[in-house]
Order: structure tokens, then C-alpha cells, then sequence
């Protein structure tokens, strides 16, 4: 087999190693931690096709029948570095935290959720001041949603916003208004968790929203962003 086919095999391996890192996880083929494994792995390979496809270009471009092999080796190296990278990139953009909650202080605990993550490798308890501190530096605008509709009508569209999400609701109980719901994640298939506490409060109702990873160290702000579309969607309802 020429070199230029060997360098295309050398990217589809990187990139076959790239795609099931995550479904693998997902179908408990293997640890999440060997799937970020294989994530890495990729970039070397990934890395060692596109350089060589860059050399063979400069030195084989007078042959022009390995032309397509060495430019499709290239662009899928180059494909299948870029989705791990711009993932550490992102991960480095924000803090190394896995617990978001719109209330910092009196924050919504999980009740029915709670056996559930009884082998989650992350404690059930909120972090503390030092976990707090790091969410308001990012994500400042995740704060208390105040509305002077009632609590029923909050709940009904708190309700409604899980379920356009695509979350497993768990538990609901209009009555200490609280809902507790788990999404997963779509590429590794991770668990999260969320609860929702509406009250009233001096003509107001006030809904919090805590999102918690089970697993691993940073979330990538995916917990943010998962607070952030529901609150958006609950204030669409509500106007609507």
C-alpha cells in the first residue's frame, strides 16, 4: 500500500477513535475516563496524519493519484483534532465546578433524586462558598427568576419547560413546590440532575433551578447552559 494510504488510514483510525469515545461510554463499553482517553489518543493520531499529509502534499503534489488521498487524510485529521480541542478550550474558559444553583445561599436541596446517586463519584451536598464564589465570577447572570404570576402558573410552565427539554422528571410536589428531573448529556451519555424550587414571596413567585453533574470534576458549563434555556423557556410561557 502506498504511503499515502497508510497516512488516510492513520487519520480514519483517529477519527473511528474520536466517534466512539462517547458512545462507547454511553453503551458502558468502557469508563468515561478511557473515553477521554480515546479522545486523546485521537489528537496524536490525528496530529501525526496531518503532518504527514502536509509532507506528502509538498513532497508527492508532481503524483497526482495520492492527491486525493493525502487532501482527505488532511481535512479528516484536521476535523478530528479540532472537537477535542475546542472541548479543552471551552473546559479551560470556565471554572472546574459541577454544582449551579440560581440561589447560592439557601440552595434547593435534592430529596427525591438523592438515592440516585448514591455511586455518584460526586457528593450529594452543595460544595460551599468557595464553589459559589467561582459561579458568580462566570456566570453572573444565573440568579433567582422573580415573576407576579402565581405559583401555579409557574409550575405548570416549569413543568412544561422539563418536558420540551427532554428531561426525565423524577418527583413533583406542588405543594413544597419542588421538581427534580435527570438529563443526559448526548455524546457520553453523563446523568445530571436538576431540582426546582417555586415559592412565594411577598407577592412574587420565585423559582430556583440547581443542575448537578454526577460525575466529573468540571461540566464544561453545560449545567449553566441547561439553567439558562430553561428559565429562557419558563419566561416564554409565561408571556405568551
Amino acid at each position: 500500500m502506498k504511503l499515502s494510504r497508510w497516512v488516510f488510514v492513520l487519520a480514519a483510525i483517529a477519527a473511528a477513535g474520536l466517534i466512539m469515545a462517547g458512545p462507547g461510554t454511553r453503551l458502558g463499553w468502557w469508563d468515561f475516563r478511557f473515553g477521554f482517553q480515546l479522545m486523546r489518543w485521537a489528537v496524536y493520531l490525528a496530529a501525526g496524519a496531518g503532518v504527514l499529509s502536509l509532507l506528502l502534499l509538498f513532497f508527492k503534489s508532481q503524483r497526482l493519484g495520492q492527491m486525493p488521498w493525502i487532501i482527505a487524510s488532511f481535512w479528516i485529521a484536521v476535523a478530528t483534532a479540532y472537537v477535542p480541542l475546542s472541548l479543552l478550550q471551552k473546559a479551560q474558559s470556565v471554572p472546574r465546578i459541577h454544582d449551579i444553583s440560581t440561589d447560592t445561599v439557601d440552595v434547593p436541596p435534592f430529596v427525591a433524586i438523592a438515592p440516585l446517586r448514591e455511586n455518584a463519584s460526586n457528593p450529594l451536598a452543595y460544595p460551599g462558598e468557595s464553589v459559589a464564589q467561582l459561579q458568580g465570577s462566570a456566570y453572573p447572570d444565573i440568579q433567582t427568576y422573580q415573576t407576579e404570576q402565581s405559583k401555579e402558573r409557574v409550575f405548570q410552565a416549569a413543568i412544561a419547560a422539563a418536558q420540551t427539554l427532554g428531561w426525565q422528571l423524577i418527583d413533583q410536589d406542588f405543594a413544597s413546590g419542588r421538581i427534580e428531573a435527570s438529563d443526559e448529556t448526548y455524546w457520553f451519555g453523563f446523568i445530571d440532575d436538576v431540582v426546582i424550587r417555586i415559592e412565594s414571596s411577598d407577592g412574587l413567585t420565585l423559582l430556583d433551578i440547581r443542575s448537578k453533574s454526577r460525575v466529573g470534576q468540571s461540566d464544561v458549563g453545560k449545567n449553566a447552559q441547561r439553567i439558562r434555556r430553561f428559565i429562557d423557556l419558563v419566561a416564554e410561557d409565561l408571556a405568551s
